[in-house]
C-alpha cells in the first residue's frame, strides 16, 4: 500500500496511487518511467549540468546503459558498472576491492574517489495530457539526496529529495510537452551518518558507492481532475474472529481550479471470490485539496482468516476503490490478529519479556535477520527462492533491520504466510537523529511512508527501533508518522531491553555473535548487571539478533566464491582476516572479520583438521549443532514461567552476496550445516534432547492437534552398544503446544572416546516423522567462564567440550538408491528424487553426518566435472545419522532445467563414509 506524502515548499503536492510491483502492471494513469532502461553516468564526465541532461535529445550514446530490476528501479551506481561488464564475477574472492576500491565508513561519507562525487541518472519517457489532465512527478525515496529535472526545468532540489523511505510528488503539468519528455536525477552520494537512508551496518564488506541510487521507481501519475489513493483498511476484529469490521479510507484529490463532486466507491472481495462488498459515498472536494473518505463500516461475518503458514491458511481479500471520471487503484489485505504483552516478571526480566500472539494464538518466534542484494539489486524470482529456503528451514519469522523491500517482496511475504518484523537501522543517523525541525519533519514524514506502506500487509506483524531507543521527540515525530498511516501493528522501543516514554519497556534483548558453545544458549540464570541484557543470549526472553558467529559453507560454495589462496588461510590460518566475512580486522569484541574463535572451539571440541576438506566437514558438524541448539533451546524453554523464551531471531539467515559469517543459507542457496541443523529443530512435530537436564521434549509447531505420537530415545556409545532405550506412547499436542520431560533418558558419565550419542525417534500413527540424533561428551563439558563473557558477542571459555572421540570412529558402510520422477514442488521445482540410504555395516558401526547432495552427472553414474551441484534442491531433511540395519528416505525437489542437459546423480559422504554417487 503507497501513498504520496511530504512537504515540498512551492510545489503542489497529490496523491498518487499504490506503488506497482513487478507481479501486477501499473494502475490506471500511473506509469513507472524508465521501464525500457535507463542511462547512468558521474557527474565528473557528464559536466553539462541539469538544464542540459535534462532535455530530450540529449545525446547519452556514451552513458551506462542500465536495466530497471524487478522493482521497476535502475538501482546504485554500482549496479550500473556490473551491468555494463566493469567487474565481471564481482563477488569472486576480493575482486570488489579490486575494481571499486573500499568504502571505509560503515556510517560515514563516501570515501572512494569515483563515487564521491555525484551521479547522473536519465530517462526518457512519452506524455499526452488530454484538457483538464494534470501530470504529477512520484519519486519514491533514495539512498542518498537528488536533485531532480524534466525537460530542462529543476523540479526539486536535495534540500528536499533525501530519505530511502520517502515520497514527493511533484506537479510538472506545466512542464510536459507531448510527445517526448527527459527525467535527469543527480543523486550525491549516500552519507548515512547525516541522511535517513540506510548502511551495511557489519554485516559484511560495504558497498564501495554506499548504495548510492535510486532503489524505487520514479512514477508519473496522470489523472483528472479527481483521482482516489491512499485506500486501505482499518479492521477492527471479535476476540474470537468470528466478525470483522472493516473501515475503508481513501484520499480523493482534486487538480482543478473549482471545487468538484464525485462518487467514490469502493469494493470489498473475498478470497474465494465470492460476493463483493460494494459501498459509495458522494465527495466535494475543494480546489487543488484533497478529501479523506471514509467509507461506512462493513461488517464481515465468518471472514477468512489469514495464519502464518505452519498454523492455517492464507487467504487474501481484495480491495477497489474509484472515484467516478477518475482513476482507480487495487489492493489486498489479510484478516488477523497480532497481540503483544510482556510477560514472565523476574530478576533477569524485570519488565517482564516480549511475548506475540497471532488470532489470539502465542507463539514463540523463531527467524532469521533478512539482508538484501548487495547492491539492491532486487529480483522477484530470487526472494520467491529464499521464501522457499526460509520455509523448508521451518522458520516463521524473517527480521528487516532498516532495509525495507519493495512491495512485492510484502506481496510475496503475505501468500507465503511468513511474518515479518520489520524495523529501523541501528548505528547510523537513524538511530542518532537530531532533533532539529526538518530532521523530525524527515522522521515524521518517513514512519508516514513506511507505515502506508506495510499496514495492510499480514506478514507484518510488529515495528520496532533498533539497539537504541529513540528520545522523546524523536519518538513522538515518528509515532505521529505511524498514526497518520493508520498503522496498527505493535510498535517498539528497542530491539535491546530498554524502554522509551511512550511505548515504554520494549522486552527485548540483542546478542551474541560470536562462538559460543551450544550449551550457552540453554542457559536461564546469567545476565549483564546492566539494564539492556545485551549479549545474555540464552534461551530466556526475546532475542531479536543473536548467533554464534562463523557459518562455513560446504565445498561447492567454497569454490564459487574464494580464491585458492582464500582457501588456504581458512583451514591454516585461523587470524587471517577473511574479506567475505566483513570489513573489520582481529578478533575479539566486536571484530568479525576473522573465523579465529570459531576455529579455537572447532579444534579444542573436535580436533585439529589436516586439509581443507577435513576443516569444513568438521565446521558442518559444529555449525549444525550449534544452530540446532539455538533453537531448540528457545522451544524447551518457552514454558518457563519466569522470564519464559518467547523468540530468538537468528544473526542471520542470509546475506547478500558469499559470506563465511552470520548465514543460515549462503548468497548461492548453499545450505551447509547451519541449514540443516535449524531446519531439524523447527520440524513441526519434533522431539529434542535438552542438553542443561538430559530429557527429552515434545513440541508441536504446527496449526492443529498431533495424537497417537510416540517418542523413543536410545543411547548408544561410539562402538554401537545400546546403553538405554526408553519409549513413551499416546500423547496428544495441541497447536503450538510443548511437552517438557516426556522422557529422561540414562546418559553414561564414561564411555569410548568419551562420546556417546542419543538418538530421538517420534512416530505418528506409528509412522516415523522425526529422527533426531545427538553426540555429547561423557567427560570434559563446554564451561563458560559467565564474569568474563557477560557483555562480550563470544564466550569466554574456561574448558571446551571433548568430542574428538568422534575421530576414532570406524569406517561405515553404508547404501544408497535413488530414483526421480517429475513431480512439481516448491518455488517452480518439477522433480522429486528420494533417496534411500541404508547403513549396511556388518559390525556396529554408526554411519555418521551423512549428506547427500544432487548433481549433474553422466548416464554412466559419474559426476561431471566442475561446478556440478544441483543448487535448486529443497530436502526434507539431511546431514543423518544411522546405525547397523536402519535405514532412512531422503526426499528432494530440484528443477529439472539446473541438470543443462546432464543425467542426475546422488552423491553421498559422511563424517566416516567416503564419498560415493548412485544414479538418480
Amino acid at each position: 500500500m503507497k501513498r504520496v506524502i511530504g512537504v515540498v515548499l512551492g510545489t503542489a503536492l497529490t496523491l498518487v496511487a499504490p506503488l506497482p510491483t513487478s507481479a501486477a502492471a501499473d494502475p490506471p494513469g500511473l506509469t513507472t518511467l524508465g521501464a525500457a532502461g535507463w542511462t547512468v553516468l558521474t557527474s565528473a564526465t557528464a559536466t553539462q549540468g541539469g538544464a542540459k541532461i535534462s532535455t530530450p535529445g540529449f545525446d547519452t550514446s556514451n552513458w551506462l546503459k542500465v536495466r530497471p530490476d524487478d522493482a521497476g528501479a535502475p538501482g546504485t551506481e554500482i549496479t550500473a558498472l556490473l551491468q555494463n561488464n566493469k567487474c565481471p564475477n564481482v563477488f569472486m574472492a576480493d575482486n570488489m576491492k579490486t575494481c571499486f576500491g573500499t568504502q571505509k565508513n560503515n556510517s560515514g561519507p563516501v570515501t572512494t574517489a569515483q563515487f564521491a562525487t555525484p551521479w547522473w541518472f536519465r530517462t526518457d519517457f512519452d506524455a499526452s495530457l488530454a484538457a483538464g489532465q494534470a501530470a504529477s512527478l512520484v519519486v519514491n525515496g533514495v539512498v542518498g539526496k537528488a536533485d531532480v529535472w524534466v525537460d530542462g526545468k529543476e523540479i526539486a532540489t536535495s534540500s528536499t529529495v533525501t530519505g530511502a523511505y520517502t515520497k514527493f510528488t511533484f506537479d510538472v503539468s506545466s512542464v510536459l510537452k507531448s510527445g517526448k519528455n527527459s527525467l535527469a536525477v543527480e543523486m550525491y552520494p549516500n552519507d548515512p551518518s547525516k541522511m535517513l537512508t540506510l548502511d551495511d551496518v557489519d554485516w559484511n564488506q560495504l558497498p564501495p558507492d554506499n548504495n548510492t541510487g535510486i532503489e524505487f521507481p520514479i512514477q508519473l501519475l496522470t489523472a483528472n481532475a479527481l483521482s482516489i489513493g491512499n485506500a486501505h483498511v482499518v479492521q477492527s476484529n471479535a476476540t474470537d474472529l468470528s466478525s470483522s469490521k472493516i473501515t475503508v479510507k481513501a484520499d480523493v484529490s482534486n487538480t482543478g481550479s473549482t471545487s468538484k463532486t464525485g462518487t467514490a466507491t469502493a469494493t470489498i472481495t473475498p478470497p474465494s471470490g465470492g460476493t463483493p462488498i460494494t459501498v459509495s459515498q458522494s465527495v466535494t472536494v475543494a480546489a487543488h485539496a484533497k478529501t479523506t473518505v471514509t467509507f461506512p463500516v462493513q461488517t464481515i461475518s465468518h471472514p477468512q482468516v489469514w495464519w502464518p503458514y505452519q498454523m492455517g491458511a492464507q487467504p487474501m481479500y481484495t480491495l477497489d476503490t474509484t472515484v467516478a471520471g477518475g482513476n482507480s487503484t487495487h489492493e489486498q489485505f489479510g484478516i488477523r490478529t497480532i497481540t503483544t504483552a510482556l510477560i514472565g516478571k523476574s530478576a533477569s526480566a524485570p519488565d517482564g519479556v516480549r511475548q506475540y500472539s497471532v488470532n489470539g494464538q502465542p507463539f514463540v518466534v523463531r527467524g532469521g535477520g533478512f539482508a538484501p542484494d548487495l547492491f539492491l539489486r532486487y529480483d522477484s524470482a530470487n526472494i520467491s527462492r529464499q521464501i522457499a529456503l526460509l520455509k523448508n528451514m521451518g522458520l516463521n519469522v524473517i527480521r528487516l533491520e532498516g532495509h525495507l523491500p519493495p512491495d512485492d517482496f510484502f506481496q510475496q511475504m503475505d501468500k507465503a504466510g511468513m511474518l515479518i518484523d520489520s524495523g529501523q537501522l541501528c548505528c547510523d543517523f537513524w538511530e542518532t537523529p537530531s532533533t532539529d525541525t526538518a530532521t523530525l519533519n524527515l522522521l515524521t514524514l518517513s514512519a508516514q511512508t513506511i507505515g502506508e506502506n506495510e499496514r495492510d500487509h499480514p506478514s507484518v506483524f510488529t515495528y520496532s527501533w533498533s539497539d537504541n531507543e529513540p528520545s522523546a521527540p524523536v519518538e513522538a515525530a515518528e509515532l505521529n508518522g505511524f498514526r497518520a498511516a493508520d498503522f496498527s501493528q505493535p510498535i517498539i522501543s528497542s530491539a535491546e531491553y530498554k524502554s522509551s516514554p511512550q511505548l515504554g519497556a520494549s522486552g527485548e534483548k540483542e546478542g551474541p555473535y560470536d562462538y559460543v558453545p551450544p550449551n550457552y544458549w540453554y542457559d536461564t540464570s546469567h545476565y549483564d548487571s546492566g539494564d539492556d541484557r545485551t549479549n545474555a543470549g540464552g534461551s530466556w526472553g526475546f532475542d531479536s539478533e543473536e548467533s554464534a558467529g562463523d557459518t562455513v559453507p560446504t565445498l561447492d560454495s567454497i569454490n564459487r566464491f574464494l580464491s585458492t589462496s582464500d582457501q588456504s588461510n581458512l583451514w591454516q590460518k585461523p587470524d587471517f582476516n577473511q574479506y567475505h566475512a566483513n570489513y573489520e580486522t582481529g578478533h575479539g569484541g566486536y571484530k568479525f572479520g576473522t573465523l579465529f574463535t570459531f576455529d579455537q572451539a572447532l579444534s579444542n571440541r573436535y580436533g585439529q583438521w589436516s586439509d581443507l576438506a577435513s576443516y569444513v566437514e568438521e565446521a558442518q558438524v559444529q555449525n549444525y549443532e550449534n544452530t540446532r541448539a539455538q533453537f531448540e533451546a528457545f522451544m524447551d524453554h518457552s514454558t518457563n514461567a519466569a522470564a519464559p523464551s518467547t523468540g530468538t531471531i537468528y544473526w542471520q539467515a542470509n546475506k547478500g552476496w558469499p559470506t563465511l559469517l552470520w548465514d543460515l543459507y549462503n548468497y548461492d542457496g548453499d545450505q551447509a550445516g547451519s541449514f540443516f541443523g535449524a531446519k531439524k529443530a523447527n520440524q513441526s512435530l519434533h522431539a529434542l534432547f535438552a542438553i542443561d537436564n538430559n530429557t527429552v521434549t515434545l513440541d508441536n509447531l504446527s496449526g492443529g492437534t498431533r495424537s497417537n505420537v510416540s517418542v523413543e530415545a536410545k543411547v548408544y556409545d561410539t562402538n554401537g552398544k545400546v546403553l538405554d532405550d526408553q519409549g513413551v506412547n499416546g500423547l496428544s499436542l495441541t497447536p503450538q503446544q510443548v511437552r517438557n520431560s516426556v522422557l529422561k533418558p540414562k546418559v553414561p558419565t564414561s564411555a569410548p572416546g568419551n562420546v556417546y550419542f542419543v538418538e530421538l525417534l517420534v512416530k505418528q500413527d506409528n509412522q516415523i516423522v522425526d529422527r533426531n540424533v545427538y553426540w555429547e561428551p561423557t567427560s570434559r563439558q563446554d564451561t563458560i567462564d559467565w564474569s568474563a563473557t557477560l557483555g562480550n558477542p563470544q564466550a569466554t571459555m574456561s574448558s571446551y567440550a571433548d568430542l574428538t572421540g568422534l575421530k576414532s570412529l570406524a569406517k561405515a558402510t553404508v547404501s544408497a538408491t535413488a530414483s526421480t520422477t517429475a513431480a512439481a514442488g516448491p518455488d517452480g521445482a518439477d522433480r522429486v528424487t528420494r533417496v534411500t540410504v541404508t547403513n549396511t555395516s556388518t559390525t556396529p558401526t554408526v554411519g555418521f553426518f551423512l549428506r547427500a547432495d544432487v548433481r549433474r552427472g553422466t548416464v554412466g553414474g559419474a559426476e561431471q566435472p566442475g561446478d556440478n551441484q544441483v543448487t535448486s534442491t529443497l530436502w526434507d531433511d539431511n546431514d543423518i545419522t544411522l546405525w547397523p540395519g536402519e535405514s532412512q528416505t531422503l526426499t528432494v525437489t530440484w528443477k529439472s532445467g539446473d541438470l543443462k542437459g546432464a543425467t542426475p546423480v546422488v552423491s553421498l559422504s559422511g563424517w566416516n563414509v567416503g564419498k560415493f554417487d548412485v544414479n538418480a
